[in-house]
């Protein structure tokens, strides 16, 4: 009788969570993404997109899961930059569709389902901001002026306001996911959400934690010796320069002039590689001019290892990704007219042309280290995985591995191997407070791109709270 009690009461919660979902269907009507140009099949589910707020007009492209949509986690995505839209991960990484070359020069691309799409398993929002990033805009240029602080504050309005449009699904799981500098805007937005639930904000989001993959984590401890280190022991610069760079660039008795001759050797070395996967190969428009990203380069390096401000993803990221990413796919995509119209945003004319990463923000970087915001939410219960490509020079995972330690944290899974089709696809270490820190074998800077059957496995096993 107890177990007929049970099954009848699992069946009315099921009941009613699908009369919920039933229910806000014709509500989300007008944001209903009914086709795509270069897709003629049928989606896999329901997707939604458009904008949130009025000031800062943020744009979102929603996935609704493939799966069990009313009880599997929504999670949002957010790329770094700061300044790259998030569609560098809808269409390179993990959303629905492979994008393909067109038939013929010129034409759109081609989208083909993507097996190993996040949504497999996930409601998922990709979210452009800042304001001015991708399709967000503002009739404000004074908006695109903005700080870490500020852009915590504007990603959580844009979740409350979000839930409130889409209230069926405020009581799923909610986690937020990002890379590169996502390693800062996830943990300051993850401190306002938490303090939000603290202070009873309505509607409660059901905030359960992160994950960032290699992301910076804005700290001059970890962020200034682990490039020179990473690029050393992967065998790109010589002991020889190695040796050197430390003795002129370190302590007490620093020789500028010797030290700068060194990092220019240093960069020099490595400026014809994928600084965001060092075993693949560059792509470079005809204009670049590699002469003056060698200069910037250096005096970035210089910046950061005198200690003036430099965070040491920028000295790759200030030159955007032109010089190593192609991102044709994407542009052609979505600066199509058609396009836009589908996905319910602004036209060309009106917010111009989509970029992977602009160039237009006015960012300042003030939150300081994000080591102890990640002490603090750890410590309050939130679950938290720090992933990182080991093949990336962009934020070394050397870096990543070393701050999580200096947390102090009980180890609880001791390193070990995680396995995919029999195969070792990295190395993780568990730690107390629900901690987890691990490598991608063979993966860059954008982890799904590069191994997305292996990104797939530790998303989907995190999220359902299995061992990975």
């Amino acid at each position: 009788m107890a177990m007929k009690r049970l099954s009848l009461s699992l069946g009315l919660v099921l009941c009613l969570a699908l009369t919920r979902f039933a229910v806000n269907e014709a509500i989300h009507e007008d944001a209903l993404i009914t086709h795509l140009p270069g897709f003629s099949g049928k989606f896999p589910s329901r997707h939604y997109s458009g904008y949130v707020l009025k000031d800062m007009r943020l744009f979102y492209y929603f996935i609704v899961s493939e799966r069990q949509p009313e009880t599997d986690p929504v999670v949002l995505w957010l790329n770094g930059g700061p300044g790259c839209s998030s569609f560098d991960g809808f269409i390179y990484e993990h959303g629905p569709f492979n994008f393909k070359d067109g038939i013929s020069s010129g034409s759109l691309p081609r989208l083909h389902l993507n097996p190993y799409s996040w949504s497999k398993v996930s409601n998922i929002i990709y979210l452009d901001s800042p304001v001015g990033v991708g399709l967000s805009y503002s009739k404000h240029k004074t908006k695109y002026k903005n700080d870490d602080i500020i852009n915590a504050l504007d990603t959580h309005m844009f979740l409350i306001k979000w839930f409130e449009l889409y209230p069926e699904f405020v009581e799923n799981p909610f986690y937020i996911s990002g890379e590169s500098y996502a390693g800062v805007y996830i943990p300051t937005l993850a401190s306002e959400i938490a303090e939000g639930i603290e202070n009873g904000f309505e509607p409660k989001i059901n905030f359960k934690g992160y994950m960032i993959g290699n992301g910076v984590v804005a700290d001059p401890v970890f962020d200034t010796d682990v490039l020179i280190s990473y690029i050393h022991s992967m065998g790109l610069i010589s002991d020889n320069l190695f040796e050197d760079i430390q003795s002129t660039c370190k302590g007490k008795r620093v020789d500028q002039r010797k030290c700068l001759e060194n990092l220019k050797k240093a960069v020099n070395l490595v400026a014809d590689l994928n600084k965001y996967h060092i075993l693949e190969p560059c792509y470079h428009p005809p204009k670049t001019n590699h002469e003056n990203i060698k200069r910037i380069n250096t005096t970035l390096m210089r910046k950061w290892m005198f200690g003036h401000g430099g965070v040491v993803s920028r000295w790759i990221d200030s030159e955007g990704r032109g010089d190593c990413i192609n991102d044709e796919l994407a542009t052609a995509w979505l600066n199509n007219e058609e396009v836009r119209k589908a996905i319910h945003t602004e036209p060309v004319d009106k917010i111009g042309r989509w970029e992977m990463c602009t160039r237009d923000l006015d960012y300042n970087q003030n939150s300081g280290s994000m080591i102890p915001y990640h002490r603090k939410l750890t410590k309050k219960g939130y679950l938290v995985l720090i992933y990182s490509g080991n093949q990336d020079m962009v934020v070394p995972f050397t870096g990543s591995q070393a701050w999580v330690r200096s947390l102090g944290y009980d180890i609880v899974d001791e390193w070990r191997p995680w396995i995919v089709d029999d195969q070792v696809a990295g190395y993780l270490q568990g730690y107390h407070h629900g901690l987890i820190f691990m490598t991608i074998k063979g993966a860059g800077h954008r982890v799904p791109e590069s191994k997305p059957k292996e990104a797939l496995h530790f998303y989907r096993h995190w999220l359902e709270g299995k061992p990975i």
